[in-house]
C-alpha cells in the first residue's frame, strides 16, 4: 500500500500541557492494525514525551530533542527522519508528529509542504487546546489566536473540567478565533476517534506471527474496553458515518462547492472520486481532515469499475442533507465537460517538484 500512496503525516501541536501526548498515546492504544510512525519533537533536554510513547511503537519513533522543528534552519533533519519513517521495510501507514509545545505550527507546516519526498504527504494540522486552562493560556501566550488560525481541526481537551456553560464559552471563542468552517471536537483524556485522523486498519492486515508490540498493543486494546464502556459519549460513539456510492461520474464544479460548503460537524471525508472529464480520467483519492483538502489521481486499478465512493465522518451531521448534497453532483454526461471546470480540483492537487517550479505549498491548502 505505502509503495504506491505516500504517507500522510499529521501534526500535533498544543502549548505545554494541552494534553498531545495523551491523545497520541490514545491514538497509539486504539490505532488496530495500523503502522503509526512517530516523531516526537521534545523542547528541553529530558524527553518526557519520547519516553511515554516509546514503549508503544518501538524503533518507529524518532526524537528531536533540544528545540523546536520550526527552528530548523532548512528542515533537512526533519527530512531525514521522515524519510528513515518512509522506508518500505517499516511498512508505517500514517506518521504523526508530536510538536512540542513552544513550536510555530505556521513555519512546521510550511517545512511539510517543502518536503520533496514523493513517499510522504502533508495530513492537516490538529490544534489541542485545554480547556481548563484557555484563558490562561492566551493571556500567557498571546500567539495562541494565530495558531488557531491555521488549524484544520482543533481539538477542545479536558473538557470533563469545565461546567456546561464554561465550555459552551470557550467554544464560541474558538469558533471565532479559527477560520471560518474548522471544526472543533471536543475530548477528555484526549479520547477522539483514529478515524478522525487516519484509516484504521484490521488487525489480521498486518499482523503475522506476532511481536511483543503487537502483544502490548492489543492488551491496551482490551484494557480500555471497561474504561470505554463507561464513557460512550466519547471515541467512535460519538461520530456518525455516511457513505456514498455512484458509478456516475461527478460535476467537479460541483462536488468543490459541496466541500466548500460542508457543515462545521463534518470532521473527515475520504475516498475516490471519479470526474470522467476529458484529460483528467484519473481516479481521484480526496482526502480532508477538518479544513485540510487534497486530490491525488492515480490510475485505475485493472478492470476496476469507474465510481465513486466516499466516506463521511463527523457528529451532529445530517446524512441525508449531506447525501442530497453529494446525489445532486451526478453529472450525466461528464465527456461534454470543459478541461477548465477541473480547475477547482487542481487547487487541491499536489504540484510536481521541478528546480525551476519548487513547493510552496500550493494545491495543499486548506479548504
Amino acid at each position: 500500500m505505502n509503495s504506491v500512496q505516500p504517507i500522510p503525516v499529521v501534526v500535533l501541536s498544543g502549548f505545554l500541557g494541552s494534553g498531545k501526548t495523551t491523545l497520541l498515546n490514545h491514538l497509539l492504544t486504539h490505532r488496530g492494525g495500523t503502522r503509526i510512525g512517530v516523531v516526537v519533537n521534545d523542547f528541553g533536554s529530558i524527553e518526557i514525551d519520547a519516553m511515554s510513547v516509546a514503549c508503544q511503537v518501538g524503533d518507529s519513533m524518532v526524537s528531536l530533542g533540544g528545540g523546536c522543528l520550526c527552528c530548523a534552519v532548512d528542515g533537512s533533519e526533519l527530512d531525514a527522519y521522515l524519510e528513515k519513517l518512509a522506508a518500505p521495510v517499516h511498512r508505517i501507514d500514517v506518521i504523526v508528529i508530536e510538536a512540542s509545545g513552544l513550536a510555530e505550527p505556521q513555519e512546521m507546516v510550511r517545512m511539510l509542504m517543502a518536503n520533496e519526498n514523493p513517499a510522504v504527504r502533508y495530513g492537516g494540522l490538529v490544534q489541542v487546546v485545554d480547556a481548563a486552562e484557555f484563558d490562561a493560556t492566551r493571556a500567557a501566550h498571546p500567539e495562541t489566536d494565530r495558531h488557531l488560525g491555521v488549524a484544520d481541526l482543533v481539538v477542545l481537551n479536558k473538557t470533563d473540567r469545565v461546567d456546561a456553560a464554561e465550555r459552551a464559552r470557550i467554544e464560541a471563542e474558538l469558533a471565532a478565533l479559527a477560520a471560518p468552517g474548522t471544526p472543533l471536537v471536543g475530548a477528555d483524556h484526549g479520547r477522539i476517534d483514529p478515524e478522525l485522523l487516519f484509516d484504521r486498519r484490521p488487525w489480521t492486515e498486518t499482523r503475522g506471527q506476532l511481536s511483543f508490540e503487537d502483544l502490548l498493543a492489543e492488551a491496551g486494546e482490551h484494557a480500555h474496553e471497561d474504561e470505554d464502556d463507561k464513557h460512550a459519549g466519547h471515541a467512535h460513539a460519538a461520530y456518525e458515518s455516511v457513505s456514498f456510492t455512484t458509478d456516475q461520474a461527478l460535476s467537479p464544479r460541483r462536488f468543490i462547492d459541496f466541500l466548500d460548503r460542508r457543515p462545521a460537524g463534518l470532521y473527515r471525508v475520504k475516498g475516490f472520486v471519479w470526474f470522467g472529464v476529458p484529460g483528467h480520467q484519473e481516479r481521484y483519492e480526496v482526502h480532508a481532515v477538518g479544513r485540510f483538502l487534497r486530490f491525488d489521481p492515480g490510475p485505475w486499478g485493472r478492470g476496476e469499475p469507474r465510481r465513486t465512493q466516499l466516506v463521511l465522518i463527523g457528529r451532529g451531521i445530517d446524512g441525508g442533507d449531506l447525501l442530497d448534497g453529494l446525489e445532486a453532483c451526478r453529472e450525466p454526461d461528464p465527456g461534454r465537460a470543459r478541461p477548465e471546470s477541473m480547475w477547482g480540483v487542481l487547487r487541491y492537487v499536489p504540484r510536481p517538484v521541478t528546480e525551476e517550479a519548487p513547493s510552496d505549498g500550493a494545491g495543499e491548502e486548506p479548504a
